[in-house]
């Protein structure tokens, strides 16, 4: 009798803990509610005060006519051998994003972009939507669709609200990023405001809507709210702090809904120029527990470090990851660019994470340089390469190693070029990823 009255309190408990997180998704959604009626209505005042119309006689015609294009043209190689797979995936495809930004008018400013992905040869690769499981995972589907649609009013250089379809890049994008290293961008339809005054800036955004790198058909839809907060005492120290609710639904995957998590955390950055050295630093911390929609039940840690010092044309830095993990799920990053982490194979990608149940560890280790090359049609030409070693936070049980090679440079002001190769090898064991070596060429034009 007593352990039916110990479930029955912890249900109760359950369900109170559910009913204030309902509550505080309906809170988010008036103050989203809010913020657009507020912009809305001082929108209009604005727009109908006589001072502006002597301030912008031109009007929005003049406004649109004024405004900038924007065409960007992106082909690239990619070629993957990945064990399990028979086949090794080859995937020439071509990305293109045509719209224009207008000029602002009364601090008003549109921008509307299409990006249009379509591939250049045989469909002999995964995209994750196609069923092609034998060969080799290539995530760039064909696609065609509205980029970005958005609405931004800055009435003086320190207060920004921007509403509709838009990229998001939030600090280095560990949590918060476009992923823009796919061909189909992620963006978000979203309300968000910037503030800045002096040293301090805050930024709030509600996200309605995640527009996934995996095409339409693996969109996710979200009720989720975003606040960040820095104060820069000085180049050498800035402090930051950072609160993201996340839920997350998809009646595609209607497990993604337990990716909704609730993270919090600081920042602590910085860097100093010594002599002819630049050294740079960054640590961040950060917990995570189950939020919104989730139906499991977890509390997770991340901790990360990193400092670099420059000289010249060289570069080094060495980094650490920790991602915390259960046995049953990982902390993760479901709306970072997660192709900046921990790897560029992406072997430890996983439902939008890049975490295993176990967490992960990453030690890895950068050398860059920048030659300085100035030779017509080939300039600009900076070496990268990286070496990680991956360990299994919760058991210590070696994931493997990676090495990762970049060259990039530009071809003229407007035209640049990469190549890049990427090479996974585990231990062939769970639950390490399956190895895999990745290489692309890319070319990029923008107008």
């Amino acid at each position: 009798m007593a352990s039916c009255g110990f479930e029955e309190s912890r249900r109760d408990a359950f369900a109170r803990a559910r009913q204030r997180r309902r509550d505080v998704i309906i809170k988010g959604r008036s103050v989203a509610c809010g913020l657009t009626c507020a912009l809305m209505a001082g929108l209009a005042l604005q727009a109908a005060s006589p001072a502006n119309a002597q301030e912008q006689p031109a009007g929005i015609a003049d406004a649109i006519a004024k405004g900038t294009p924007i065409v960007e043209l992106r082909p690239r190689y990619e070629q993957v051998e990945q064990a399990g797979r028979p086949n090794d995936a080859e995937a020439a495809t071509l990305r293109t994003r045509l719209g224009w930004q207008t000029g602002k008018w009364n601090g008003l400013q549109a921008l509307v972009e299409i990006e249009y992905v379509r591939k250049l040869g045989p469909e002999t690769y995964d995209t994750n939507l196609n069923g092609k499981t034998a060969y080799g995972q290539v995530f760039d589907p064909e696609t065609t669709e509205m980029n970005r649609l958005q609405l931004a009013w800055s009435p003086d250089p320190g207060f920004t609200v921007t509403l509709g379809r838009q990229r998001i890049n939030l600090d280095d994008q560990r949590f918060i990023g476009g992923s823009a290293w796919r061909q189909d961008e992620q963006t978000f339809d979203a309300a968000r405001v910037d503030t800045r005054q002096g040293q301090f800036d805050a930024t709030y955004i509600y996200i309605a809507h995640v527009n996934r790198v995996f095409g339409e058909k693996q969109d996710w839809d979200s009720d989720s709210h975003v606040l960040t907060a820095g104060y820069s005492f000085a180049e050498p120290l800035r402090l930051s702090g950072f609160a993201y609710a996340l839920d997350l639904n998809s009646s595609v995957t209607p497990a993604i809904r337990n990716q909704s998590s609730l993270t919090w955390g600081a920042k602590v950055s910085g860097k100093a120029q010594v002599g002819a050295f630049r050294f740079d630093y960054a640590a961040t911390m950060a917990r995570q527990t189950d939020y919104g929609s989730s139906l499991l039940n977890h509390e997770l840690g991340f901790a990360s470090a990193e400092a670099a010092i420059t000289n010249g044309p060289l570069s080094a830095r060495l980094a650490y990851d920790q991602l915390e993990g259960n046995g049953t799920r990982g902390f993760s990053t479901p709306l970072g660019s997660l192709h900046a982490f921990n790897g560029w194979s992406d072997a430890f990608i996983v439902n939008g994470a890049k975490t295993t149940v176990d967490g992960l560890r990453d030690a890895n280790a950068t050398l860059t340089w920048n030659t300085g090359v100035k030779w017509d049609y080939f300039s600009n030409l900076i070496l990268t390469a990286r070496v990680h070693d991956f360990e299994a936070e919760r058991t210590g049980a070696d994931l493997g190693s990676e090495l990762d090679l970049m060259a990039a440079g530009s071809i003229t002001p407007q035209v640049t070029w990469l190549v890049k190769v990427a090479s996974y090898d585990g231990p062939d064991i769970a639950p390490a990823p399956a190895d895999r070596t990745k290489v692309w060429l890319g070319f990029e034009w923008k107008m």
